[in-house]
């Protein structure tokens, strides 16, 4: 199958949507925690001049926070476990990995702690689930931070069902059949729903111990990914991109994990509106568990998607079908038939999925590691290990040093989540190929049956799969444009700025190693009467170079980035006409980060914690990642108070990235 991408040019080569969309799968001590000073995870509401403003805005009690079990309720439970009591009864360390067939999830409960110090919170978070930044420093809510309270749950009530609850599901590994994988160390709460938005969300906790799932591992995280995880969950959060949330981090400091060496223990607490990945959908079609893989559907698209009639049965206004350029109410099958409903959920899935990594694309974030177990239904970024935001820009570049045929490089990422969203396709396969019979008695308890109805059945899912490869590269591509104009400050998108103004910038930051986001955060300053002449288009792009290699910088080089400012300035003057300058500016910096958790901040962060026992740099940074459009932080008001920053070490953290920090690389245990 097909699929080329518009233009053959240096774009093309960075957001490698491929020639084919199927992907080509390669081969497969004791540490200080002193504290110096009294420490508060809540942020500081000392304003400078001595008045205090409110640090909580409002928000629910964490007791009176709705709860709910829906998920547990809908699915077939571990056979073995098929009631939370019946798991509850076993002892804890009874629980221990195995294959766990015909069953959705596992009721168990996280184990105990006994030492714990809750290091940080998201104050975003909070508000998301309209939770009192007061709880935080509660017992109640650091209990239930790290699996010791269990709400709702009656052990007297045999019909008690509001019991922890871990997933089951497998995966495609860096391209082969991984088998079982599901939560080895993630076990769910809860679900909460904001009652002024209307969102549910289900509750983890990330570290928690073993469960049926844990295959060789220990169920435990360790501080230094439990530091990464929750800070990039919020830094996409406040970026605008689809993403799992993180709403608490708590250090264990009596235990200690074995990764690439012995390290702390840590748990996160993370929610999104759903956690069911392909994965889960990749396990049900290798085991052949036909009604289990109707039932995850019906419950994926009543409870995540909230009904089948919001689903896409009918193309949404204005847009088109990407192969004939024609407005079309509805998209039909093979035969002519409108496709089941299904066909309209898969289709979704994709959707949502290819506006997420043109997001990435477009902000030069890199996952390291997306297998379809890490590759959400609801087109959520998640499941973070050697994650990167990208600096001196190179599509090859991959954040995961165990990637060695870089399957995963930024250049890939597109190809591979359709590569992920096309063994999707084949586990909804029979569904969606049945079309109009999907509800037939005879269907239902047989399958496809005979030669016949086999072939229209084939032949039905390869042409939802055909037509779904369309529309994700559509609504890639539109969303990608879109995004990249709004970074470059033009207002509107034209079709030949794709070969016309991308590919020349890319093509450029490539070839002179400049660094991805900075070139548009400074770009988003560069007022137009200073590109008047080629001296000072030379002089602007000096800006745009690392201050250690300025001295190396050739005159070529400088000439090649003016060049290009001379072609974005016309652009800009198209769009905005002439006089705008302070209205295009902010425009651009509402768009353009001043702030990315770069690998080489990340590990200074994780020693500072980890070997200095620091804790206020985890506020600072959560607090940057909250906000990261703006020009400064500390000592500006923020929700009602007044942020106490650091300004030297925001300077040092939106500047030039340091020789040894960049394009660092991790393992997928980070």
């Amino acid at each position: 199958m097909r699929f080329p991408l518009s233009s053959p040019s240096a774009a093309s080569r960075c957001l490698a949507l491929a020639s084919h969309l199927r992907y080509p799968p390669p081969p497969f001590n004791q540490l200080p925690f002193s504290h110096h000073r009294p420490f508060s995870v809540l942020p500081s509401n000392m304003a400078t001049n001595g008045t205090t403003h409110p640090s909580s805005p409002g928000g629910q009690s964490l007791s009176s926070l709705p709860k709910t079990w829906t998920l547990p309720s809908l699915l077939p439970p571990d056979p073995l476990y098929p009631t939370p009591h019946s798991s509850h009864s076993t002892p804890r360390d009874e629980i221990t990995p195995r294959q766990v067939r015909n069953g959705l999830f596992t009721y168990v409960r996280p184990e105990h702690q006994s030492n714990y110090e809750l290091l940080a919170i998201s104050p975003a978070a909070f508000k998301t689930l309209n939770l009192s930044l007061d709880e935080a420093t509660t017992s109640e809510f650091q209990e239930t931070v790290v699996g010791n309270k269990l709400w709702d749950w009656d052990e007297s009530d045999p019909n008690n069902r509001n019991y922890p609850w871990s997933q089951n599901y497998g995966g495609f590994q860096f391209g082969s059949w991984a088998g079982q994988l599901g939560d080895g160390r993630v076990i769910s709460l809860f679900e909460t729903t904001n009652n002024n938005t209307g969102r549910r969300y289900e509750l983890q906790l990330k570290g928690a111990g073993m469960t049926p799932y844990s295959r060789f591992a220990d169920g435990k995280a360790v501080l230094r990914s439990s530091i990464r995880e929750f800070v990039v969950s919020e830094a996409l959060h406040g970026l605008g991109i689809p993403t799992t949330r993180a709403l608490a981090l708590t250090l264990l400091p009596e235990e200690r994990v074995r990764r690439e060496r012995i390290e702390p223990g840590a748990i996160v607490v993370r929610f999104a509106e759903t956690w069911i990945r392909l994965g889960n959908f990749d396990l049900l079609r290798a085991r052949g568990e036909r009604g289990n893989m109707r039932i995850l559907a019906e419950v994926v698209a009543e409870e995540v998607y909230k009904g089948w009639e919001n689903l896409p049965g009918r193309l949404e206004e204005g847009e088109i079908t990407p192969k004939t350029g024609v407005k079309k109410e509805v998209v039909e099958g093979p035969e002519g038939e409108e496709q089941n409903r299904y066909a309209r959920l898969y289709r979704e899935i994709v959707r949502r999925n290819a506006a997420t990594v043109a997001k990435w694309q477009a902000y030069g974030f890199m996952n390291g590691v997306l297998n379809t177990d890490n590759t959400s239904i609801f087109g959520l970024s998640m499941d973070f290990g050697p994650y990167a935001f990208m600096d001196v820009f190179d599509p090859s570049y991959t954040p995961n040093h165990d990637d060695h045929m870089l399957r995963y490089s930024y250049r890939n990422q597109p190809t591979i989540i359709w590569w992920n969203l096309v063994r999707l396709g084949e586990a909804l396969g029979e569904m969606m190929g049945v079309g109009a019979r999907i509800d037939d008695k005879e269907y239902i308890e047989k399958g496809v049956v005979g030669e016949e109805m086999e072939k229209g059945m084939v032949a039905r899912a390869e042409k939802v799969i055909e037509q779904a490869g369309e529309e994700y590269k559509e609504v890639f591509l539109r969303e990608y444009k879109r995004l990249m104009s709004a970074r470059l400050g033009l207002k509107a998108v034209k079709e030949d700025d794709f070969d016309g103004l991308f590919s020349p910038l890319l093509d450029t930051l490539e070839a002179l190693e400049l660094d991805f986001n900075l070139f548009f955060r400074r770009l988003s300053s560069v007022k137009l009467a200073d590109l008047e002449t080629e001296e000072q288009r030379a002089e602007q792009a000096k800006v745009f170079f690392y201050n250690d290699g300025l001295k190396e910088t050739s005159s070529d080089d400088l000439e090649k980035v003016a060049d290009w400012l001379a072609f974005w300035k016309e652009r800009i003057i198209e769009d905005w006409g002439t006089g705008k300058d302070e209205e295009r500016i902010k425009a651009m910096k509402g768009v353009n980060p001043n702030f990315t958790p770069r690998g080489w901040i990340m590990d200074e962060v994780i020693r500072r914690v980890e070997k200095e026992g620091e804790r206020d740099v985890l506020k600072r940074i959560i607090h940057m990642a909250t906000y990261p459009f703006e020009d400064s932080w500390s000592g500006r008001e923020f929700d009602g108070f007044v942020y106490e920053g650091d300004a030297a070490e925001e300077k040092r953290w939106t500047g030039d990235v340091p020789r040894g920090g960049r394009a660092m690389q991790c393992s997928c245990s980070s």
